[in-house]
């Protein structure tokens, strides 16, 4: 028995030293309870050109499986295709293979998420001078903002793994059998980027909503797939990306106007402050004239010398005594 369980370790080992350390699509997770299978959603419309699809998916945290909805993300750089995560079968337990982003899409374990992931690489759209067109036949845009797109149900068909069972994993009792293609065992060996940090996020969201869980929502969780897609503000984005960003950054200029509306309410403060002055000002400045105007009817006081020689005449009087005493 000890000897089973050594050469059971061993072939795990042995599974991890053949994954290519620069994939990202190592293994990470190894649980005895088979992920429950994929729900049936509908994919919310692209909302505006650049912008990648990745699948929803089961992982699995401290509860058990939580799912992580699906949701539009821009592509770390011009020419990225998102590979999906997965899980597989080996020594009987699941192994999480996560996804990654790279120049073609890698294997992922011929599990169906649809919309362009029909189990064998990326159906649902490719990129054409510097631009991403999508595959109106398996993706859902809003065709009023995209508009680089075409038709190809041929593709869909040659690409698809029937899995009317809806099977979240690979391999084992009961899993997906799909072993990899030599274009997938290829693009396993080509340089990876790992998950973007908002799709990390995104992911540590699903884990933290207790709704999220299968214990919780019994295999139908309530969201399904985020309408809105997901923010991406890498430095490192592809042009195309770069020129996707502005209609991201105009709408929060176009909330912003009416700061300028603001502004007149903070000159209004200042408008009325000059308001009081003037008041303050006149009602001061008749005081003071006022009491300016008094001055000249000091004048008339201060001239009492011609109201002197105005009442000469009342001193006369002696002179008409002198007229009243001569004739007597």
């Amino acid at each position: 028995m000890q000897l089973f369980r050594s050469a059971r370790w061993f072939l795990l080992a042995l599974l991890l030293s053949i994954v290519p350390a620069s994939s990202f699509a190592g293994v990470f997770i190894s649980v005895g309870i088979a992920p429950p299978v994929l729900p049936v959603y509908e994919q919310p419309p692209c909302p505006e050109e650049g912008l990648m699809w990745t699948p929803g998916y089961w992982a699995y945290g401290a509860d058990g499986y939580y799912w992580v909805p699906g949701a539009w993300v821009p592509a770390p750089y011009e020419g990225a295709l998102w590979t999906p995560a997965y899980w597989g079968w080996a020594n009987g337990m699941y192994v999480f293979h996560d996804g990654y982003w790279g120049n073609r899409v890698g294997y992922y374990g011929g599990v169906n998420y649809g919309f362009g992931y029909m189990g064998i690489g990326f159906v649902g759209g490719m990129w054409r001078d510097h631009h991403f067109a999508y595959n109106t036949e398996v993706v859902h845009v809003n065709e009023r903002f995209v508009h680089s797109v075409y038709h190809d149900r041929d593709i869909v068909n040659r690409y698809t793994i029937a899995n009317d069972r809806r099977v979240a994993f690979s391999g084992g009792p009961g899993g997906i059998r799909h072993d990899p293609r030599p274009e997938e065992m290829a693009a396993e060996h080509d340089r990876h980027v790992a998950r973007t940090d908002f799709q990390q996020q995104h992911e540590s969201a699903a884990r933290s909503d207790h709704g999220s869980y299968f214990k919780a929502n019994g295999g139908h969780p309530q969201t399904l797939a985020v309408q809105r897609p997901l923010t991406n503000n890498n430095v490192h984005a592809a042009p195309g990306m770069r020129q996707a960003q502005p209609q991201q950054q105009s709408r929060p200029m176009q909330q912003a106007r009416p700061t300028p509306q603001a502004q007149p309410q903070q000159r209004s403060m200042p408008q009325a402050q000059p308001r009081t002055t003037p008041q303050m000002q006149p009602r001061t400045a008749p005081q003071a004239q006022p009491q300016s105007r008094p001055a000249p009817q000091a004048q008339p006081q201060r001239s009492a010398p011609p109201a002197q020689h105005a009442a000469q005449p009342q001193h006369a009087a002696p002179r008409g005594e002198s007229r009243e005493k001569n004739p007597r």
